[in-house]
């Protein structure tokens, strides 16, 4: 218990801080964590060199180590999701293109956001004036558990369910209607998934877009999370709702929505998520990137 309580503490005494001054303090924390965590730098530069075989190695290690900066940043302001004030969080994450949004607010509306970093603070900050709901994966600690989500709902605007039992209330809430904010982009197992290329790489792709897509009648708005240009927080970039989607055929579908993220990735790439394990889920027969890390 008194470590959930110094660990809340030390978020809310973050809370305080301007995102410049984070964005600072994340440079050293960033580069220590890049020296210190062997397991995520191996990860990291596995899945850049996948992606971008046409880069040197050390332009590789370049964008690894921005991303470590980055992610870095991203956990420090965990203090200004959880305990900023409305007001601040709707200064520090600007929302562009909104317009894209708004054309299709009256409908079922689902928010593809893939894993670029500062994706649970848009969160929040979306759901600060729109309601939105996503789902939640549950802790381990119950404390810790408990916290998050009640520091992710603190808006009446958000809406969590735990993955166990949320098709059934998604499903419900997108006919409200009530955004969906959709992260599509994570390795669920062969099971749920088929394999698609990604940068290339058969990749496994959960369909589940272009499904529900089709069952609730929603669009598709992608929203993509990026760090500001003046390091100052963050902006939530908002596409055009997607045309012709979904379609007749699911497996299109997917691969459409894994070439929209490739092409995002390739414009700011140190601000995706490297360190997860994208690739681990293999076809049949084919040996793991990540060897004793692949589990």
């Amino acid at each position: 218990m008194w470590l959930t309580r110094v660990t809340q503490g030390l978020v809310w005494l973050l809370s305080l801080l301007p995102y410049s001054w984070i964005r600072r303090l994340a440079i050293p924390l960033g580069l220590i964590a890049w020296y210190c965590a062997g397991g995520r730098r191996r990860i990291t530069l596995i899945n850049l060199r996948l992606c971008f075989p046409e880069w040197s190695e050390q332009q590789r290690i370049l964008v690894a180590k921005a991303h470590f900066i980055t992610f870095m940043a991203s956990i420090l302001s965990i203090g200004m999701q959880w305990y900023a004030s409305r007001q601040r969080l709707q200064d520090s994450v600007r929302l562009v293109d909104l317009h894209h949004w708004d054309a299709v607010r009256d409908q079922p509306v689902i928010l593809l956001a893939p894993h670029f970093l500062g994706l649970d603070v848009i969160g929040i900050r979306l759901s600060a004036e729109f309601p939105l709901m996503a789902l939640f994966g549950r802790h381990k600690n119950p404390r810790i558990n408990d916290l998050i989500f009640n520091q992710r709902t603190r808006f009446s605007g958000g809406f969590l369910y735990t993955r166990q039992h949320a098709l059934r209330q998604v499903i419900k809430d997108l006919k409200a209607p009530r955004a969906f904010y959709y992260l599509p982009d994570l390795d669920f197992g062969s099971k749920e998934s088929v394999f698609l290329p990604f940068f290339g790489i058969p990749t496994a792709t959960t369909p589940a877009l272009s499904r529900l897509a089709k069952l609730t009648g929603a669009k598709v708005v992608p929203c993509i999370p990026r760090e500001r240009a003046d390091k100052e927080g963050y902006e939530a970039c908002f596409y055009p709702a997607w045309e012709n989607f979904p379609s007749e055929d699911p497996i299109a579908d997917s691969q459409r929505m894994n070439d929209f993220i490739e092409a995002r990735i390739r414009e700011i790439p140190e601000q995706y998520l490297w360190s997860h394990k994208r690739f681990k889920t293999r076809p049949p027969g084919e040996p793991s990137f990540y060897g004793k890390d692949s589990q």
